[in-house]
């Protein structure tokens, strides 16, 4: 019961650490140059790294090194697969695919150590030690997997939730008379999401000097959403034949719409399917105790007291 509950908290430091490297924000630069200025100069090199923080000056130098030592070992099809995913999480963090590649052998030879010291060590003896250290080692290289594909997902159903509200507003200032970059400009400002941070990069990218069809092209493996393949695919077959964005936007407005009531009423007929375990399980088991408890009682009092000279 010890090494279970020691591999859960180790498992769970892993996906901690992810998280955390994850979630630690990109600085700026303008702003870490103005804080620096603003603030007093370090006397030394020590003084000038003690004021970094804690990830970045420990946790990532580990990273990187583990990194350099994946990228020798992994081939370049988990590496294009690796860079693909963490599109589609969206960059947590801004790891690249060496940063992600040194998490998970980090992960996973913590995972590994501590399984080998305490199932092995501590329970089981020496060579089931190294069966299961092996075994940690695996597992938790793919724990960051797992916690990656779950991002994924959740940012779909993030992007899926706000393409119908951002095309309402997408059509509506086109038909104002705004033209289209000046249109997704809108949207980018008044609503904040994952498909609006999409939008922002693609206006960068067009303004930078990028063919707007392969800016938005270009949004299609990153997010991996098939209702905005379709209306991505729609706005640059528009363009290319000359047919008014205008009508094209309402047209695909009106679809997703209706796309959107489909899906709810889809998820409210999978309701009483889903609604029937708990119920078996939990709810049906106390109503039978409730109901059949004190027939049980008389019934075993009584045939007790037959049984009594």
């Amino acid at each position: 019961m010890l090494a279970i509950v020691v591999f859960v908290l180790v498992a769970g430091g892993g996906v901690l650490l992810v998280v955390g490297l994850a979630a630690s924000s990109p600085v700026d630069p303008v702003q870490a140059r103005l804080t620096q200025l603003g603030s007093v100069q370090a006397k030394n090199l020590e003084e000038l790294e003690l004021q970094q923080p804690f990830t970045d000056r420990t946790l990532r130098p580990l990273v990187s090194r583990l990194s350099r030592m994946g990228g020798r070992l992994g081939s370049a099809s988990s590496t294009d697969n690796a860079e693909k995913r963490l599109a589609m999480a969206g960059n947590p963090g801004d790891l690249r695919v060496a940063d992600w590649m040194g998490v998970k052998i980090l992960v996973g030879i913590a995972t590994g150590v501590v399984m080998f010291l305490v199932l092995g060590l501590v329970a089981l003896g020496f060579g089931a030690g190294i069966f299961f250290g092996v075994l940690g080692v695996f597992i938790g290289y793919m724990l960051p997997e797992f916690w990656l594909g779950r991002r994924i997902k959740a940012r779909q159903k993030a992007i899926l939730r706000m393409i119908p509200d951002t095309l309402d507003l997408l059509t509506i200032s086109v038909r104002a008379g705004l033209g289209f970059d000046a249109a997704l400009a809108k949207v980018v400002e008044k609503l904040p999401g994952p498909l609006t941070d999409e939008f922002r990069r693609a206006l960068a990218e067009v303004r930078v000097g990028k063919a707007r069809r392969d800016a938005l092209r270009d949004m299609v493996p990153r997010t991996n959403v098939q209702p905005l393949s379709s209306f991505i695919g729609a706005i640059i077959q528009a363009e290319q034949l000359g047919v008014s964005i205008s009508k094209v936007l309402q047209i695909q407005s009106e679809q997703l719409r209706i796309e959107r009531r489909q899906r709810a009423e889809e998820m409210a007929a999978k309701a009483p399917i889903k609604m029937l375990f708990p119920l078996v399980g939990c709810i049906f088991p106390s109503l039978f105790i409730v109901i059949l408890g004190p027939a049980v009682i008389s019934i075993a009092i009584t045939l007790g007291g037959k049984s009594t000279p």
